[in-house]
């Protein structure tokens, strides 16, 4: 007596097959819909710093952060200490100090940078949103992949300065994947990361400008773009 074999036919092979590859290019997709949306709030935190500081600027004609009449101007506001140059140099029309300076502060709790200062102003000031406390555990501004945000002068302080990179104020955001970072030159400058007024930091030299060739998909860089 012969056994009869069972097993599956082409057809049902073939729709197996359709399931599968209708199930991967939905995780594709889903996959590339998420990517795009991290590009965009990336995208977004270069937008909006240069509308705080020109908000601020309109509301009390000083700088966020260089503010020296920050304790006139805001409830709680605080202006930097010491005053020195690349530092605090306050009222100078210069926001001193590096864009990823941390929230530094005297012994008495006054903040020395005023670059990590700024962040207290625009707050205050109703244009941005979070902590006000130089102190507060989330003080430190964060993009959309955790990393940090922040801005400097495109003088002493600049990130990047081969080439120059030219604007009076620079906005840098880290942790960005190469190829976010090569999408957002795209989006916001023209296309070549190490032209124009957006540019990738290259890790490996300070304050010089990495080529789109040479920038790795999966690489977390420093994105600073100038305005």
């Amino acid at each position: 007596m012969k056994n009869k074999q069972s097993g599956f036919t082409l057809i049902e092979i073939a729709i197996v097959l359709v399931i599968i590859g209708l199930l991967l290019g939905g995780v594709l997709k889903g996959q590339e819909l998420i990517n795009s949306a991290k590009v965009k709030n990336l995208a977004t935190d270069f937008k909006n710093i240069p509308v705080y500081v020109y908000g601020y600027q309109d509301k009390f004609k000083a700088l966020p952060g260089d503010d020296a009449n920050a304790a006139t101007h805001l409830t709680n506001g605080t202006a930097c200490t010491p005053d020195v140059a690349n530092l605090c140099a306050k009222g100078n029309g210069v926001i001193d100090g590096a864009w990823d300076a941390a929230g530094a502060t005297t012994g008495t709790g006054v903040a020395t940078t005023e670059s990590s200062l700024f962040w207290q102003h625009v707050r205050l000031a109703g244009l941005a949103p979070g902590a006000t406390a130089i102190a507060d555990a989330s003080y430190n501004p964060t993009n959309a992949v955790g990393g940090r945000i922040g801005v400097t002068n495109s003088g002493t302080d600049s990130p990047i300065t081969t080439p120059a990179l030219k604007g009076s104020y620079i906005v840098c955001s880290g942790s960005i994947a190469g190829k976010f970072a090569k999408q957002l030159d795209i989006t916001l400058d023209d296309g070549n990361t190490a032209t124009g007024s957006m540019m990738t930091l290259d890790p490996a030299t300070a304050k010089t400008a990495l080529a789109t060739a040479s920038i790795v998909d999966d690489t977390p860089y420093a994105v600073c773009m100038g305005f």
